[in-house]
């Protein structure tokens, strides 16, 4: 091939192949080269060409198939040899996907690139789960925050704490199974009700999700008893918890459907 490629930043979606984005799918579609994450659903791959290259660059906490920066590399070599190339990430890749490091490593090589948004899991996962993540009469503040969280500054921390259990309605952590006692004793340190509802929820948006809901001051109790809920998951904090028994449509239509199958 002649010349520079382009690469496109994708965001795959929760989960749910169907949630990819129509522009994310005409990405894959002129692919000729895929490098795609352990959360990007395995079943987008297929409406790549088939003869483009499928490059695996999952990450798990203490086992990265490549580092970050091997992988921003990577997207700039592939695409000076002159391919489409498609970086396809879980969820948002700009909600915790690092796709500014990339954006920024193409930007310095003058290689172009577009950044294709995807439906982020911090607000998929709870509505699969009947849970919007804003509601009139519940919560009309949004935020999100990694789970991997560090207290190197507790100065900064403190602020972000207060912030997070006074300031904010509804709070999405990522990735944040390993650190919920941390995450429940910080929010109610700082102000939180103990009494706020809580959800964590499990593979969202696929046929395995699982939900478990309690309150700030039962949940680590209630998280003991059920070890099918692992990361990826997503804890989510506020009143709006409370409108799943109204609403959980997901789990309801599985659980019906299943139900008719075995009748």
């Amino acid at each position: 091939m002649n010349g520079t490629g382009k690469v496109y930043l994708v965001g795959a979606g929760p989960g749910d192949p169907k949630l990819i984005t129509l522009k994310g799918l005409e990405s894959l579609q002129q692919a000729d080269v895929v490098v795609y994450d352990r959360l990007a659903n395995p079943a987008l791959l297929e409406h790549a060409p088939a003869a483009a290259e499928r490059i695996y660059c999952g990450k798990l906490p203490d086992n990265h198939t490549l580092q970050q920066e091997r992988i921003n590399e990577l997207l700039a070599e592939k695409a000076l040899e002159g391919n489409v190339v498609v970086r396809l990430k879980g969820g948002d890749p700009c909600v915790f996907g690092r796709v500014g490091e990339e954006a920024e490593h193409l930007a310095e090589r003058g290689i172009p690139f577009e950044i294709v948004p995807g439906v982020t899991a911090g607000i998929a996962a709870p509505a699969y789960a009947g849970i919007p993540v804003t509601h009139r009469e519940h919560g009309s503040s949004f935020a999100v925050v990694t789970g991997h969280l560090r207290e190197d500054k507790p100065e900064l921390a403190t602020e972000k704490w207060r912030a997070l259990a006074t300031g904010i309605d509804t709070v999405a952590f990522y990735m944040g199974v390993a650190n919920l006692p941390l995450i429940r004793t910080q929010l109610i340190k700082h102000g939180r009700d103990p009494q706020t509802p809580v959800a964590i929820i499990s593979w969202g948006t696929l046929p395995q999700q699982v939900t478990l809901t309690g309150t700030l001051a039962d949940i680590e109790e209630r998280l003991a008893g059920h070890r099918e809920i692992t990361n990826p998951a997503i804890i989510l904090v506020g009143n709006v918890v409370q409108l799943r028994d109204k609403i959980n449509w997901f789990e309801t239509a599985r659980a019906e459907t299943n139900e008719h199958l075995i009748g």
